[in-house]
């Protein structure tokens, strides 16, 4: 386990505090929750962001394609 020193502003921490008296918590504990449940949002937000930019590419590629495929003359 590593040991990081941070500031934390004093609102924060007061809320903080509250909610640990509250919930029994120990404060390394709520923290190292908190930056997990963060970082599951952030890797959420970096793939959403990817999909988002595969897909305007793949879309662009369909289009392009659907209009080559309406120019083709059909013979029956």
């Amino acid at each position: 386990m590593k040991t990081v020193s941070l500031k934390i502003d004093d609102s924060i921490f007061v809320e903080t505090e509250k909610i640990l008296s509250k919930i029994k918590k120990p404060r390394n504990r709520y923290i190292n929750d908190a930056l997990e449940n963060y970082n599951r949002m952030q890797k959420r937000a970096i793939l959403e962001k990817k999909l988002r930019e595969e897909s305007d590419l793949v879309k662009a590629n369909s289009m392009t394609t659907l209009k080559d495929f309406e120019e083709i003359d059909y013979v029956e």
